[in-house]
Protein backbone atom coordinates (compact mmCIF):
# COMPACT_ATOMS: atom_id res chain seq x y z
CA UNK A 1 0.00 0.00 0.00
CA UNK A 2 3.06 2.62 0.61
CA UNK A 3 4.02 1.96 -2.65
CA UNK A 4 0.66 2.55 -4.04
CA UNK A 5 0.88 6.03 -2.08
CA UNK A 6 3.87 7.29 -3.26
CA UNK A 7 2.67 6.68 -6.71
CA UNK A 8 -0.34 8.82 -6.23
CA UNK A 9 2.82 11.58 -4.74
CA UNK A 10 4.25 11.35 -7.62
CA UNK A 11 1.81 12.38 -9.82
CA UNK A 12 -0.09 14.24 -7.83
CA UNK A 13 -0.31 17.65 -9.59
CA UNK A 14 -0.50 21.26 -7.44
CA UNK A 15 -4.01 22.71 -7.36
CA UNK A 16 -4.62 25.73 -10.24
CA UNK A 17 -5.49 28.61 -7.84
CA UNK A 18 -2.94 28.18 -5.12
CA UNK A 19 -0.24 25.99 -6.32
CA UNK A 20 -0.43 23.82 -3.46
CA UNK A 21 -0.31 19.62 -3.45
CA UNK A 22 -2.40 19.44 -0.28
CA UNK A 23 -5.57 21.73 -1.64
CA UNK A 24 -5.19 19.24 -4.63
CA UNK A 25 -5.34 16.00 -2.25
CA UNK A 26 -8.14 18.14 -0.15
CA UNK A 27 -9.84 18.44 -3.58
CA UNK A 28 -9.75 14.79 -4.40
CA UNK A 29 -10.78 13.61 -0.92
CA UNK A 30 -13.77 15.86 -0.97
CA UNK A 31 -14.68 14.58 -4.43
CA UNK A 32 -17.81 12.53 -4.94
CA UNK A 33 -18.79 10.17 -7.97
CA UNK A 34 -15.79 11.50 -9.81
CA UNK A 35 -17.24 15.07 -10.16
CA UNK A 36 -13.97 16.95 -9.54
CA UNK A 37 -15.23 20.47 -11.00
CA UNK A 38 -18.10 20.26 -8.03
CA UNK A 39 -15.38 19.16 -5.03
CA UNK A 40 -13.38 22.62 -6.66
CA UNK A 41 -16.61 24.90 -6.53
CA UNK A 42 -16.70 23.70 -2.69
CA UNK A 43 -13.77 24.28 -1.86
CA UNK A 44 -13.14 27.34 -3.83
CA UNK A 45 -16.10 28.72 -1.97
CA UNK A 46 -15.24 27.69 1.36
CA UNK A 47 -11.84 29.61 1.10
CA UNK A 48 -13.63 32.96 -1.06
CA UNK A 49 -15.67 32.65 1.96
CA UNK A 50 -12.99 32.81 4.85
CA UNK A 51 -11.55 35.22 2.72
CA UNK A 52 -14.49 37.44 3.37
CA UNK A 53 -14.79 37.01 7.02
CA UNK A 54 -11.36 36.55 8.15
CA UNK A 55 -9.16 39.85 7.27
CA UNK A 56 -6.17 39.60 9.12
CA UNK A 57 -4.83 36.21 7.21
CA UNK A 58 -4.79 34.90 3.65
CA UNK A 59 -7.42 31.71 2.87
CA UNK A 60 -4.05 29.16 2.23
CA UNK A 61 -2.05 29.87 5.34
CA UNK A 62 -4.91 29.41 7.26
CA UNK A 63 -6.38 26.06 5.37
CA UNK A 64 -2.21 25.49 6.71
CA UNK A 65 -2.84 26.18 10.14
CA UNK A 66 -5.94 24.04 10.44
CA UNK A 67 -4.61 21.07 8.71
CA UNK A 68 -1.59 20.97 11.46
CA UNK A 69 -3.67 21.61 14.19
CA UNK A 70 -6.12 18.86 13.89
CA UNK A 71 -3.18 16.36 12.72
CA UNK A 72 -3.00 13.31 15.42
CA UNK A 73 0.08 12.54 16.90
CA UNK A 74 -0.53 9.39 18.17
CA UNK A 75 -3.52 6.72 18.01
CA UNK A 76 -4.37 3.53 19.55
CA UNK A 77 -4.08 0.57 17.21
CA UNK A 78 -5.48 -3.43 18.13
CA UNK A 79 -2.98 -5.62 19.16
CA UNK A 80 -4.02 -9.08 20.29
CA UNK A 81 -1.69 -10.87 22.99
CA UNK A 82 -2.72 -14.32 23.63
CA UNK A 83 -6.08 -14.86 24.20
CA UNK A 84 -6.67 -10.68 24.64
CA UNK A 85 -6.90 -7.75 22.51
CA UNK A 86 -5.04 -4.61 23.42
CA UNK A 87 -5.57 -1.06 22.66
CA UNK A 88 -1.69 0.27 21.89
CA UNK A 89 -0.68 3.91 21.19
CA UNK A 90 1.42 3.98 18.30
CA UNK A 91 2.63 7.08 16.80
CA UNK A 92 1.20 8.07 13.65
CA UNK A 93 2.99 8.58 10.13
CA UNK A 94 3.43 11.73 8.45
CA UNK A 95 0.91 10.96 5.41
CA UNK A 96 -1.77 9.13 7.76
CA UNK A 97 -1.45 11.96 9.43
CA UNK A 98 -2.72 14.10 6.52
CA UNK A 99 -5.12 11.29 5.24
CA UNK A 100 -6.91 11.47 8.98
CA UNK A 101 -7.02 15.22 8.91
CA UNK A 102 -8.58 15.71 5.71
CA UNK A 103 -10.83 12.89 6.51
CA UNK A 104 -12.06 14.21 9.96
CA UNK A 105 -12.64 17.89 8.59
CA UNK A 106 -14.83 16.57 5.51
CA UNK A 107 -16.68 14.63 7.83
CA UNK A 108 -17.16 17.45 10.80
CA UNK A 109 -18.19 19.97 7.60
CA UNK A 110 -21.10 16.88 6.25
CA UNK A 111 -22.31 16.22 9.47
CA UNK A 112 -23.20 19.98 9.85
CA UNK A 113 -27.12 19.97 8.22
CA UNK A 114 -28.96 22.74 6.68
CA UNK A 115 -26.59 25.06 4.98
CA UNK A 116 -24.49 24.65 1.96
CA UNK A 117 -21.39 22.54 2.01
CA UNK A 118 -19.12 25.37 1.13
CA UNK A 119 -20.23 27.12 3.99
CA UNK A 120 -20.03 24.16 6.20
CA UNK A 121 -16.97 23.17 5.00
CA UNK A 122 -15.66 27.20 5.91
CA UNK A 123 -16.71 27.09 9.08
CA UNK A 124 -15.43 23.95 9.86
CA UNK A 125 -11.60 25.18 8.70
CA UNK A 126 -12.13 29.05 10.49
CA UNK A 127 -12.76 26.01 13.77
CA UNK A 128 -10.16 24.14 13.51
CA UNK A 129 -7.56 27.31 12.83
CA UNK A 130 -9.07 28.53 16.10
CA UNK A 131 -8.38 24.93 17.67
CA UNK A 132 -12.42 24.28 18.20
CA UNK A 133 -14.86 22.57 16.20
CA UNK A 134 -15.45 18.80 15.69
CA UNK A 135 -12.85 17.61 14.11
CA UNK A 136 -10.28 19.39 16.97
CA UNK A 137 -12.41 17.29 19.35
CA UNK A 138 -11.89 14.11 17.53
CA UNK A 139 -8.10 15.04 17.40
CA UNK A 140 -8.10 15.15 21.55
CA UNK A 141 -10.21 12.32 21.57
CA UNK A 142 -7.72 10.10 19.71
CA UNK A 143 -5.04 11.62 21.80
CA UNK A 144 -7.13 10.96 25.12
CA UNK A 145 -7.21 7.22 24.13
CA UNK A 146 -4.03 7.26 23.97
CA UNK A 147 -3.20 8.61 27.03
CA UNK A 148 -5.48 6.14 28.73
CA UNK A 149 -3.53 2.80 27.41
CA UNK A 150 -0.30 4.47 27.56
CA UNK A 151 0.03 1.56 30.19
CA UNK A 152 0.52 -0.94 26.88
CA UNK A 153 2.90 0.84 24.80
CA UNK A 154 4.87 -1.74 25.68
CA UNK A 155 3.36 -4.09 23.13
CA UNK A 156 3.90 -1.94 20.53
CA UNK A 157 7.37 -3.63 19.74
CA UNK A 158 5.96 -5.51 16.61
CA UNK A 159 4.29 -4.60 13.09
CA UNK A 160 0.66 -4.30 13.06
Amino acid sequence: MALAYRSTEKFLQPDAKYKSKLITKFINCLMKKGKKSTAEKIFYGAMDLIEKKVSDVAPIELFETAVNNVKPLVEVRSKRVGGATYQVPVEVPRQRQIALTIRWIIEAAKSKKGRPMFQRLADELMDAYKKQGISITKRENTHKMAEANKAFAHFAWSKF
